[in-house]
């Protein structure tokens, strides 16, 4: 019980520093809201006040509102698929680029961009509408059923040939992405570029509630794993003799996690090293019971992308930085340090 209370302790701490995070963020911006507060202009459309102009009500609920809703939501899966992966492979480096997801949504997001065109119009309207997102979600999904395919055998899966697969199918896809760009005119090169790079410039309030359909979904599948992810920490066949139905929980976390990163990427391009830096640092705190690390990633990973959307969108105002140049800046020199700290162990 009193390890449930720390854990409370922390999450409710995480989940305020992350609402005031997002009340700041709300009032940073270009835009001028004839000196009022940026939040009190909020305060009044969520109150239906007919004097507001439309100009503000676009900005503060169309444009800031629905982009730190965004941030929160794909930061969160971001995270938490990063670190039930990782649990999972018993491998701190292991994440959804890893497994190939990334890459295989990138690479039919290309397709559609570079070749969409030529296919369009014989699709419904609505898939018209949303086909780049769209083949995001089915390349991550495509991804991970070519790399479960190869790494399970009668039944059973090895998480070495699962990371190795992955290794494999992300060289094929960036190759394939290259020869896209390299095929692609002006437009679509810049389009592909500033998908490459990650934005969340794009947010809408539709796609946001796509996106917490998804993360309240995989949620209720993956929160509960974290005694199972410790369990499978003394290895696979220790797991089984503690209840830990192995097989199963792997199809679970490879599909959801899958889910997950696939519907992000679908919506806000490429976004890496959220699922690396954010169980890392977890990690330097509660070493890896993942009864801590699991659901405070969903917080801590929101926090993380949402202070480098603000940054990205501010820093070079009015223009905006790509939000995945900062989180590889970031996690660049986290994945050194994980390298150098695991060469030290051998």
């Amino acid at each position: 019980m009193k390890t449930q209370n720390k854990l409370y302790f922390y999450l409710i701490a995480s989940i305020v520093f992350l609402i005031l995070l997002a009340v700041a963020a709300l009032r940073i911006g270009v835009y001028d809201f004839n000196g009022a507060s940026p939040f009190m202009v909020l305060v009044k459309f969520l109150r239906g006040d007919p004097d507001l102009e439309l100009s503000d009500k676009y900005v503060i609920w169309d444009v800031r509102a629905a982009r730190i809703i965004m941030a929160i939501l794909i930061g969160s899966m971001l995270a938490v698929s990063g670190t039930s992966l990782q649990g999972l492979f018993k491998n701190p480096l292991a994440t959804g680029e890893a497994i190939g997801l990334t890459s295989g949504a990138t690479l039919l997001a290309a397709v559609a961009i570079v070749l969409g065109g030529y296919f369009k119009q014989y699709l419904p309207e609505m898939v018209q509408f949303s086909l780049t997102g769209f083949s995001a979600f089915i390349g991550a999904l495509l991804a991970m059923m070519l790399v479960y395919r190869i790494s399970t055998s009668a039944g059973k899966t090895n998480v070495v040939m699962m990371l190795l697969s992955g290794v494999a199918i992300t060289s094929i896809g960036f190759s394939v992405t290259g020869f896209l760009i390299y095929l692609s005119k002006d437009e679509q090169l810049r389009d592909l570029t500033f998908w490459n790079m990650g934005s969340l410039a794009a947010a809408t309030w539709t796609k946001n509630i796509v996106l917490a359909i998804v993360m309240v979904v995989s949620y209720l599948v993956l929160l509960p794993k974290g005694k199972a992810l410790n369990a499978m920490m003394l290895g696979e066949r220790d797991a089984q003799h503690l209840g830990i139905n192995v097989e199963r929980l792997k199809k679970q976390i490879v599909i959801i996690a899958s889910l997950m990163v696939g519907t992000c990427v679908a919506f806000s391009g490429t976004i890496g090293f959220v699922g690396l830096i954010v169980p890392y640092i977890l990690r330097l705190l509660f070493k890896s019971d993942y009864t801590f690390i699991l659901p405070l990633s969903a917080v801590l990973g929101s926090v993380l992308l949402l202070i480098a959307d603000t940054i990205s969108r501010s820093i070079v105002a009015p223009s905006e930085l790509p939000i995945g140049i900062l989180t590889s800046l970031i996690g660049g020199p986290i994945f050194i340090a994980i390298l150098i700290k695991f060469k030290k162990s051998l």
